[in-house]
């Protein structure tokens, strides 16, 4: 008796006394599914921001297996389940994918294969990541309009501030997060060996636990550099686009040449003098939350800019509108939504169908195209950015075929809702409309009308990590050749928490 009385004293001093155990979270997992289509044509959402893993003719199968490590955490107290992450750390994640084709090569993706490292509030990583770009849901959205998850990663190297991070004197009223990168496209494109410059910059103001904030920010996405044998001398001197350090300045800093003067006119072609080097591109993006205990609602816009409509305001009204709704209420055991998104974006204006720069009628933007890069805003043959802006490939071979990307004149809706019909089972629906123009330079002959819908289920088997996922999805309409997939899959996870007592 004695004995128990001072362990009931004694125990929660001895408790308060321990140091934070820390845990270093390890990911495992492997898929392996089958698709079925009547057709050839994978329908627009079962290959749509999977980071260019399912190719646009349906494989049959698809083999998938991974791992990731994160960051060490440590709790906050003893009394919540929230955690912190460690100061200093390093991180790793590697997926591999093979797709099974009849009769063709089934090349090794790889969507994953990056290190990581945590330095205070700074990030830094080399290799292949998924990231979307933006002020927008990453789940439920149709895709931010630069960088929405659409193409298979890109590498490069990056030193982000991953996390809005407050300024101290500001006691968390301001807060900032942001990016800055250099990436490779890669030698498979008409112009080769071009890079990635990306920078981004955002900012919220308010606490994080206040019930209103408001964001506002930018990213800037641009294609540089690299050797072509394709263009003549009037768009790349000898072959060669500008890629000096002096060059990688102008890139940086978004400069027109055409202000300057006494260029070497042995490197810089005609139309880099005239114009800016490299493909620029990116969207200014404003937000604001509200949000309670139950709930988060975000409304955002995101501005196009790409060749100085936006500076004018002529093409102030393209862009991408959303609103996202959160439930933050504990699961019960029933139906429950936990997600849900409505979009509305516009691309059909450009600025207007003139483009005089003395008369400041910066029309004609031909948004994801360009004169130089004639692959466009494109990595493997995916649009980078929206993909509601498509290429020529996708679409049906009656319509325009001009350029890389035929259709970039827009009107499109879209929806999303994701929840939950049981504590563990989930569910995720995304409904698009689209009303589809061409480009100004080759327009449709008729508006092509699109509608494009996705449903995706995952049933657990177990209490280990084991459950099936099932999706379905199908096209209907003039811009896509009507479609209908089905794909089944069985994926098992493991998660390994290595624990240590903290200092």
């Amino acid at each position: 008796m004695i004995r128990a009385l001072l362990l009931l004293v004694f125990l929660p001093l001895l408790a308060f006394s321990q140091p934070a155990i820390e845990t270093r979270p390890s990911h495992f997992f492997a898929e392996l599914g089958g698709f079925y289509n009547p057709g050839k044509a994978t329908p627009f959402w079962l290959r749509t921001n999977q980071y260019g893993l399912v190719p646009s003719t349906l494989p049959y199968a698809t083999l998938r297996a991974g791992v990731r490590q994160d960051y060490r955490y440590y709790p906050l107290s003893d009394i919540t389940s929230a955690k912190r992450p460690d100061k200093f750390g390093i991180g790793y994640g590697l997926d591999v994918v093979s797709n099974f084709v009849a009769q063709a090569k089934n090349p090794i993706l790889l969507p994953e294969a990056y290190v990581k490292v945590k330095a205070g509030a700074f990030e830094v990583l080399a290799g292949r990541r998924r990231e979307v770009v933006g002020l927008v849901d990453s789940t439920l959205s149709s895709g931010s309009y630069s960088w929405s998850g659409n193409a298979l990663p890109m590498p490069k190297v990056q030193i982000s501030l991953p996390d809005y991070t407050p300024i101290g004197f500001t006691k968390g009223l301001i807060a900032f997060r942001g990016s800055f990168a250099h990436g490779w496209f890669g030698n498979d494109r008409k112009v080769k060996n071009s890079y990635l410059h990306q920078k981004s910059l955002y900012a919220r103001l308010g606490k994080a636990r206040w019930p209103i904030k408001l964001y506002a920010g930018f990213n800037h996405q641009a294609q540089w550099g690299g050797n072509t044998t394709e263009l003549p001398e009037s768009l790349a001197k000898n072959g060669q686009l500008p890629a000096k350090l002096q060059d990688y300045l102008f890139v940086l800093m978004g400069n027109s040449l055409g202000r300057l003067i006494d260029l070497d006119t042995t490197r810089y072609s005609k139309f880099d003098r005239e114009n800016r080097i490299g493909n620029h591109l990116g969207s200014i993006d404003v937000g604001i939350e509200y949000s309670t205990r139950e709930v988060s609602l975000l409304l955002y816009h995101q501005s196009v800019y790409e060749d100085g409509s936006l500076y004018y305001l002529t093409n102030i009204e393209d862009g991408l509108t959303g609103l996202r709704f959160r439930n933050l209420n504990p699961a019960p055991s029933g139906l429950r939504i936990t997600g849900a998104v409505i979009e509305f974006l516009y691309t059909k204006s450009q600025g207007g169908g003139v483009f005089n720069d003395h008369n400041k009628h910066r029309g004609r933007d031909n948004y994801f195209n360009h004169a130089q890069y004639r692959d466009g805003w494109s990595y493997r043959g995916r649009t980078i950015g929206t993909p509601f802006i498509t290429p020529v490939t996708d679409s049906r071979p009656t319509l325009s075929q001009y350029g890389f990307f035929s259709n970039n004149r827009v009107r499109a809706y879209h929806t999303g809702l994701q929840g939950n019909f049981s504590k563990a089972c989930s569910f995720l629906f995304k409904f698009s409309y689209s009303e589809n123009y061409g480009t100004y330079e080759a327009p449709f002959a008729q508006t092509a009308r699109q509608f494009s819908a996705f449903m995706g289920l995952e049933l657990p088997l177990n209490q280990r990590g084991l459950l099936v996922t099932f999706s379905a999805a199908a096209d209907q309409g003039d811009l896509f050749e009507n479609s209908s997939a089905v794909y089944a899959g069985i994926r098992k996870t493991w998660d390994y928490y290595k624990y240590r007592i903290g200092k």
